[in-house]
């Protein structure tokens, strides 16, 4: 078990003070420099709220600025920033323009002096290395939007996208935005049903996919599930096979499924086509990208992105919040079919970036792969989900200073609530207890952020700092009334669109409003979803989903409120709490716990930490158990599957599990004790 001096500090003290060189050197102070903006305050207030005496609203101000601030480059300019007669719900960004996110990230890179830059070094698992030039990325680009109109796809046409993190993936992404196409990235740990389901909904005629790809050492078969999935949900009519495994060749051990009439190996396809290709102009709302919810609850979303809006709000976060400077090397840990992925490489080559991907699992061949993955490459931004810190702290701070991690600069984390004790380790041992944790939270809706620090503020373990720039983010309650200033929790809710956020949803408007704007109609509000509070010293914190509620004798709590509760103690490394049935309450907690290496599970223990939680949260929120396990049932990006968990406490079916890494963790719950 690690001590550590750090447990005793809550989210009420700040600990990471910028040093003021450092913050003044930052981009977002060269932005409040450029417009005379004093403070972080007056910076939220000039770029989301109306401003006496100036014609623009603040998020009119901004987004029509930014453009030229970020050298954004449209082929035909806008008539004005916004037309929202529609309400915020319909906002039309950037109406009468004409843009491409290809050229922004890719062709005026290739074809001026950055040609030669590396815009992604990639990572296998087994340890082989490429590095790909803006110049090299820019052919192969080409080569896929040949390919893609020599099969009839045209602007407005959806193409999947079922692969591996591979450097391939780039170019496929790139290269439907090239000719105009909706690209739809899956996720490559789905199974057949889920990725039978947003071919189906999305009606993708072309699909890339591969043979495969490594993880843990062994070889992983993508192909078999495609054509699966293929068969399962129709619509395809050609598919690309990029050969990772080697099972093109032909003393290869590894088989996969073949149809001679529909596929077509990677190179004898996208790589026999022209590298020469003209980016379509289109329009700034013109469709980029079809990216669906993890569906981890009903049927997954298809929320709908445009070249506008994707832009720029990348663009945005990348340069301000994570500081992007020319010689960075921008790595996020993430898979294609997730928001961050398309989000780390569009807002990284907008500015003509270095990203590292890696395509294996965190902790092989040893717990030490990501810190030696980062000492190697000079990583200067790293971004990991909460759990997937707490995963490998599990490990031994050993493994962690055993590297030299002096190139990083900021650190990032996004998906789900911190404990205090977790963010103090990746502060601590990963950021040398000097580098500030950008921790952002928005969702695939908006392929950004609503809340977000800057680089130069001071930080409070968990924080998310405040809103975004340009993003008119509140706290209401119940009525819709704001209640941020009262310091009480709330819903986190947009009083106002921004740019990248979803036009609607693939399956039409009506559950596109229901879902996100039905709550709150008067003013209309967009609801996240997500409990929310500011404290009295300006910090905001998430405390998980509203809709996760546990109503105890009718009394709410947040399950991340109860997690972090039994995480503080010294023994508890991860922790899940969930709701089942109860006679007598309605419902009743059951919290799952991951120990500390070296810690066995006790009566004892148990019945400390259930007085915990009683005296945190009173005595009706006290777990009426508490398991003992040796995992969670995670996806790939390091996200604990809660509705797994509760559904095997209460045996009942779990759902669709395609996304999850680890299925055996199901048989462990079973057995917990």
């Amino acid at each position: 078990m690690n001590e550590d001096p750090d447990r005793a500090v809550g989210i009420d003290t700040v600990v990471h003070e910028p040093d003021e060189a450092v913050a003044e050197a930052t981009n977002v102070r060269a932005f409040m420099r450029e417009y005379g903006i004093d403070d972080y305050e007056s910076l939220i207030e000039r770029t989301t709220t109306d401003i006496e005496g100036e014609p623009d609203s603040g998020v009119d101000w901004f987004w029509d600025e930014v453009v030229d601030y970020l050298g954004i480059d449209f082929y035909e300019e806008y008539d004005e920033v916004r037309d929202d007669a529609d309400g915020p719900q319909f906002t039309d960004w950037y109406p009468g323009g004409e843009i491409n996110l290809a050229h922004n990230v890719l062709d005026r890179h290739a074809e001026g002096d950055a040609r030669d830059d590396v815009a992604c070094v990639w990572e296998g698992e087994p340890g082989d290395v490429r590095e790909v030039t803006f110049g090299d990325l820019h052919e192969q680009s080409n080569r896929v939007a040949n390919y893609l109109e020599s099969r009839g796809v045209e602007t407005g046409d959806t193409v999947g996208l079922y692969m591996a993190m591979v450097p391939e993936v780039m170019s496929i992404l790139y290269g439907c935005f090239k000719v105009g196409a909706i690209a739809v990235p899956i996720f490559s740990g789905f199974g057949v049903d889920a990725t039978a389901t947003r071919i189906d909904d999305s009606e993708c005629s072309v699909l890339f996919t591969g043979d495969g790809f490594y993880r843990r050492g062994s070889e992983v078969l993508l192909k078999d599930t495609a054509d699966e999935a293929i068969e399962e949900a129709g619509h395809v009519e050609d598919v690309v096979v990029y050969d990772r495994l080697g099972a093109g060749s032909p003393d290869s051990d590894t088989e996969i499924p073949w149809d001679d009439g529909r596929d077509e190996w990677w190179s004898e396809s996208v790589g026999e086509r022209s590298s020469e290709y003209e980016t379509k102009s289109l329009p700034s709302d013109q469709e980029s990208m079809l990216l669906y919810s993890s569906g981890t609850t009903g049927t997954p979303k298809g929320i709908v992105h445009t070249h506008a809006g994707v832009q720029l709000q990348c663009a945005k976060e990348i340069h301000f919040g994570f500081d992007r400077k020319p010689d960075d090397v921008f790595w996020w840990v993430s898979d294609i079919g997730w928001m961050m992925g398309p989000w780390t490489l569009i807002g990284n080559h907008t500015f003509g970036g270095t990203v590292l991907m890696y395509e294996g699992a965190p902790d092989h061949p040893g717990p030490d792969r990501f810190w030696e993955t980062i000492d190697r490459h000079d990583v200067t931004q790293f971004g990991i989900s909460p759990t997937a810190i707490r995963a490998l702290r599990k490990h031994g701070d050993e493994h962690v200073e055993g590297h030299e991690l002096s190139s990083l600069r900021i650190l990032g984390s996004t998906g789900e609530p911190w404990d205090p004790e977790s963010w103090l380790w990746f502060h601590e041992h990963v950021g040398g207890g000097e580098l500030p944790i950008i921790n952002i939270s928005g969702g695939t809706e908006i392929c950004g952020c609503f809340l977000m620090p800057m680089p130069d503020q001071p930080l409070k373990p968990c924080t998310l700092g405040g809103p975004g720039l340009g993003m008119d983010i509140d706290i209401v309650d119940e009525d819709g009334e704001s209640i941020a200033d009262t310091h009480e929790r709330g819903y986190l809710v947009a009083r106002d669109s921004c740019p990248s956020m979803t036009k609607s949803l693939w399956s039409g408007d009506e559950r596109y409003l229901e879902e996100y704007w039905s709550k709150f109609t008067d003013p209309p509000m967009w609801n996240h979803g997500d409990w929310a509070q500011k404290d009295e010293g300006g910090f905001w914190f998430l405390h998980g989903r509203a809709d996760d509620a546990l109503n105890v004798a009718g009394r709410k709590v947040g399950p991340a409120e109860i997690e972090g509760v039994l995480i503080d103690h010294e023994a508890v490394n991860q922790a899940a709490a969930v709701g089942v049935d109860d006679d007598t309450t309605g419902t009743a907690v059951v919290a799952y716990v991951v120990l500390e290496s070296g810690v066995d599970p006790s009566d004892d223990l148990r019945e400390e930490l259930r007085g915990l939680v009683g005296e945190e949260h009173g005595k009706p929120f006290r777990p009426r158990e508490i398991l003992f396990v040796g995992e969670f049932p995670k996806t790939q990006s390091g996200k604990i599957i809660r509705r797994a968990i509760s559904a095997v406490h209460q045996d009942e079916d779990p759902g669709d599990l395609s996304s999850m890494e680890n299925p055996e963790a199901l048989e462990a719950l079973r057995e917990a004790s």
